[in-house]
């Protein structure tokens, strides 16, 4: 058996009470059909005869009781159905996001946001196809079977195995027509989706710098060529949809044709009575009901296997950074010692570190200067355990930053960065990403020490401001001052800045960088900049260069030395 189809269903394994009950709800429906019209046309061929009422008693309750049952088991089908549909999507929208979190973002750094949210939305989405449409009717299709040839096989046994042999060819036979015709349409049509969806990403989100770039012909015509390959493929998948409808429509009337060229010879030797003929044949032509559906099951199959590979690709990959088997327990100091620390990216690029030591004292503020591409973010996406250290240490609290859980060591380390991302939400809702049980006391604290209350105070809604995708309602200085406020709000003892005044103006960058030093003065900061605002407030300077520590001191004594640094700074100033 398929691999992707073994993982899928052991994902619906703890469900599967609930898949059997779906399974004979749908069997009783069908049964129900049958029954409805076996007892409908038994009652018409024999009051063609004039029988005494009493002889009609029993067929008439059975219509009452068919016609009755059918509802409410298609009722009690679709409910729980859907119940399992949207339990299973639940269960696997949960299980998808906590596997890919420790993949990130080191190894999903390459990956396209438009592609994730393909996988995230459209293949989990896919896969609700999976139980309804893909298990449940190959069971009810067996269930149905078997009763349709008991129930020919009381009259009959070349009936049975006239109605059983047509039931298998249309359940067996065209199900296997079908995937031939419609091999690989499910694959393209799921991976065309998935184009799809990152190109409108993209262009949604770069919306402003493709009209600026004058390229918003190009991106529209990229779209409107996967929107026809798109519906191309549609078109592919509803025409065979069509066709092996028209098929099996086409194999219920041969049915129909086989049952009475078998059971009219049978009459005409009195094997068997008449009267039951217009009962057999709307029998067989009821049990149609639960093979038709099979199909589109084995299409549906495609695609969810297609869908189910996008996601198990993500899941296999292994994390880049693994917690230890037996973590330390949280630090209760927190120096942190970097000695050595050399770091590739990938095996046989350039390294983007080489031979990096320092020592950050509780405390103490030290700056990471130099040119873009020197290193900077890296050592800090280092430190927060982003990646897995190559060659050399990091120690937190004097333990190697590896023998701690990846959670505990981003537990001491507050993050404000060059882009920070703020979701679409209220003001409030962003601030509590830091501390979700935060009080109101302590928000406004936070939102104090960053000197962004009276901006808050003069909104309508004050904390309950909607801010939009990326806080777009923000100003740049705005949105650098609701990062700090939760960086405050996290309240731990190091703090790392990456570019946190990047795109702000003169002013708008002093201002920040002095709420920084003034609300922290107590903790531990390491700001990788370029741009040299604030040097003179920082214990040491570290001058990278290509990976590497080329200089180091304090602000006065770099520009004294007439190096990188100063060259730097008379460059920014």
């Amino acid at each position: 058996m398929n691999r992707d189809l073994l993982r899928l269903l052991r994902l619906v394994a703890p469900f599967r009470w609930w898949i059997v009950l779906a399974a004979l709800l749908g069997f009783a429906t069908v049964g129900s059909s049958i029954g409805l019209m076996a007892t409908s046309a038994y009652i018409i061929a024999k009051a063609a005869l004039h029988p005494p009422l009493a002889d009609l008693q029993v067929a008439i309750v059975g219509v009452r009781f068919f016609g009755l049952a059918r509802g409410v088991f298609r009722y009690l089908e679709r409910y729980v159905s859907h119940q399992v549909t949207f339990r299973l999507l639940a269960r696997l929208r949960v299980w998808f996001y906590r596997a890919i979190e420790p993949l990130a973002p080191a190894r999903l750094v390459d990956r396209h946001s438009g592609d994730l949210l393909s996988r995230i939305l459209a293949d989990i989405g896919s896969l609700e196809q999976f139980y309804v449409r893909v298990i449940a009717p190959p069971a009810v299709a067996g269930l149905t079977l078997a009763l349709t040839v008991w129930l020919m096989g009381r009259f009959s046994g070349r009936l049975a195995a006239s109605a059983g042999l047509m039931l298998l060819l249309a359940g067996l036979g065209l199900p296997w027509l079908t995937r031939r015709l419609g091999r690989g349409v499910g694959q393209a049509l799921t991976e065309t989706r998935a184009r799809l969806s990152a190109a409108l990403v993209d262009t949604v989100q770069g919306a402003a710098d493709l009209l600026l770039s004058g390229q918003e012909a190009g991106q529209r015509q990229k779209t409107d060529r996967l929107g026809r390959e798109l519906a191309h493929w549609q078109a592919r998948e509803t025409a065979l949809s069509g066709f092996h409808t028209a098929l099996a429509e086409m194999l219920v009337d041969w049915t129909a044709l086989v049952i009475l060229l078998v059971a009219i010879p049978q009459v005409n030797r009195g094997a068997l009575d008449g009267v039951y003929l217009a009962l057999l044949v709307l029998a067989a032509m009821s049990a149609f009901e639960a093979v038709l559906p099979l199909p589109e099951a084995w299409q549906n199959l495609e695609a969810s296997l297609t869908a189910a590979r996008r996601l198990f690709e993500l899941v296999d990959a292994p994390p880049a950074v693994a917690d230890p088997p037996e973590p330390l327990p949280p630090p209760a100091r927190f120096d942190l010692s970097v000695r050595g620390l050399t770091f590739r990216y990938r095996p046989g690029e350039p390294p983007a570190l080489q031979e990096v030591s320092f020592r950050l004292a509780e405390g103490a503020k030290i700056a990471l200067v130099g040119p873009s591409g020197a290193g900077k973010s890296t050592l800090l996406h280092l430190l927060l355990r982003f990646w897995e250290v190559e060659q050399g240490q990091i120690r937190l609290g004097g333990s190697d930053l590896r023998r701690y859980r990846a959670e505990d060591v981003r537990r001491v380390m507050a993050l404000v960065s060059q882009q920070t991302h703020l979701f679409n939400g209220t003001i409030r809702d962003n601030l509590r990403l830091a501390r979700p049980t935060a009080t109101e006391a302590e928000l406004a604290a936070a939102v104090q020490k960053a000197q962004l209350d009276a901006f808050i105070q003069s909104l309508p809604d004050g904390y309950d401001t909607w801010i939009g995708e990326q806080g777009v309602r923000l100003s740049g200085g705005e949105r650098q001052r609701v990062a700090v406020a939760r960086a405050l709000l996290q309240n731990a003892p190091i703090l790392l800045l990456d570019e946190p005044t990047a795109n702000l103006d003169p002013d708008t960058e002093q201002a920040l960088l002095e709420t920084i030093f003034d609300a922290l003065a107590d903790r531990s900061i390491l700001m990788a900049t370029h741009r040299l605002v604030g040097m003179d407030r920082m214990d040491e300077i570290l001058v990278l260069r290509q990976g590497r520590i080329v200089e180091r001191g304090r602000h006065v004594d770099l520009l004294e030395a007439d190096g990188l640094y100063r060259f730097l700074w008379e460059r920014r100033f």
